[in-house]
């Protein structure tokens, strides 16, 4: 990886935020030992939560035209830190561009604190939760996923990710510290925030010793690997 691409805009807080805490955990005693990277921050991205809800496909024409244009300046690599964005990983790959997956990394940083299987607790937007992004691709490597029930994904969860995207830090973290609390009954192994949007406002590292796992600190770290080893 010689040149990173940052398929942003989704939302933009969350964009700024992995490009902040990119250049603070890259272990870089000058400039020149950063990682060049392009950030395409694109607001513009029709909701993905709400179109994958109501079937529809309005994201991907700005998807699309985004990793093209990442492709174009020189980008050899792509990230894409909005998790519900990854419903369209599959097709963005096929333009031919390598993207490292915002799950795996997560399943990768799930290894590193040894947790190799029992039950993770999985936080994220209504899409995300409803279409199973995170239950799909963990519970085929070897871990059991719970997610907040539908009550607490509409009365907790999405408006907390909604007053977030408003600039309203503290009355979001209210109502997510609430959902992280109701999923610590049920024996969970580590919590994963898989809404890029989250770690704004959670920044803890374990609530009640259980280990809080976000998406944006897993595929920065996922990022680091790969460039180390270009």
């Amino acid at each position: 990886m010689k040149k990173l691409g940052i398929l942003g805009g989704m939302g933009p807080a969350a964009s700024a935020e992995f490009v902040t805490r990119l250049i603070q955990q890259t272990p870089a005693t000058c400039d020149q030992e950063h990682i060049p990277f392009v950030l395409w921050n694109d607001p513009t991205v029709p909701d993905r939560s709400t179109n994958l809800i109501n079937g529809t496909d309005f994201p991907w024409k700005k998807l699309k035209e985004g990793v093209l244009s990442l492709k174009s300046v020189g980008c050899d690599h792509l990230v894409i830190p909005c998790n519900t964005a990854h419903f369209w990983y599959d097709r963005l790959a096929k333009l031919e561009l390598p993207i490292t997956h915002i799950v795996g990394s997560v399943a990768d940083e799930l290894k590193s604190l040894k947790i190799y299987s029992g039950t993770i607790g999985v936080i994220g937007t209504k899409a995300t939760m409803r279409l199973g992004l995170y239950q799909d691709y963990l519970s085929k490597h070897g871990w059991t996923c719970i997610t907040p029930s539908t009550y607490e994904i509409d009365n907790l969860v999405q408006p907390a990710i909604d007053l977030i995207k408003s600039n309203n830090i503290e009355e979001a973290r209210d109502l997510l510290i609430q959902a992280i609390e109701n999923l610590q009954p049920w024996g969970v192994q580590a919590i994963v925030l898989g809404c890029t949007e989250l770690p704004l406002v959670v920044k803890d590292k374990t609530i009640k010793n259980i280990p809080i796992v976000n998406s944006i600190d897993s595929l920065i770290k996922a990022v680091i690997t790969k460039h180390k080893g270009q």
